[in-house]
């Protein structure tokens, strides 16, 4: 029974070591991490689409593009009123509308409604196609202007502002990587 007890504590004391050591080799792996937490980190915010859009070339591009749709804009517009009156109209004289009347008058509505959403689908997509042709276009030079702004300010992290719940404004460096695209030729 001795031999038991013996061989019990030795194996307690065994395990007791092994954790004390492990606990150690944790402490000491541990005191780098905190060392590094304690180390000053400069730690900046950037929205890359914001970035990008509000350079003076998407703003030109932007331009363009509401110049080249600008007709359409306009029969969007047009159809909207149309529809807006025939609607109106179905309501005002709902109770004077003959059923043939009032069919037509709907079937009018019905074909602005269809012209209105190809129109509306034909500028998105429009929309959709440029912007998306800009961002690859430009995507070397948004990479070379963050890149540019990190080590003027020797950060050491950089978080999407789209990630971080919330952030003081004094960690956003968007308007800082706008300046360097717009400065780039």
């Amino acid at each position: 029974m001795k031999t038991v007890i013996v061989h019990t504590v030795d194996r307690v004391v065994s395990s007791s070591r092994a954790l004390a050591l492990g606990l150690a080799v944790l402490l000491v792996g541990g005191m780098s991490d905190v060392a590094l937490a304690q180390a000053p980190q400069k730690v900046a915010v950037l929205d890359m689409a914001a970035a990008l859009f509000n350079s003076d070339k998407a703003k030109q591009v932007d331009e363009q593009l509401k110049q080249e749709t600008a007709e359409d804009e306009q029969k969007i517009r047009s159809l909207a009123e149309q529809g807006r009156g025939l609607q109106e109209k179905l309501q005002k004289d709902a109770a004077v509308l003959s059923d043939a009347d009032r069919r037509k008058t709907e079937e009018q509505l019905q074909e602005i409604n269809v012209q209105y959403q190809f129109l509306i689908q034909k500028v998105q997509n429009l929309l959709n196609e440029r912007r998306q042709q800009f961002q690859q276009t430009y995507a070397p030079n948004l990479v070379q202007a963050i890149q540019e702004v990190v080590e003027e300010g020797n950060y050491d992290l950089v978080l999407r502002a789209d990630a971080v719940l919330h952030f003081s404004n004094a960690y956003d460096i968007t308007a800082r990587v706008t300046e360097k695209l717009n400065s780039q030729r």
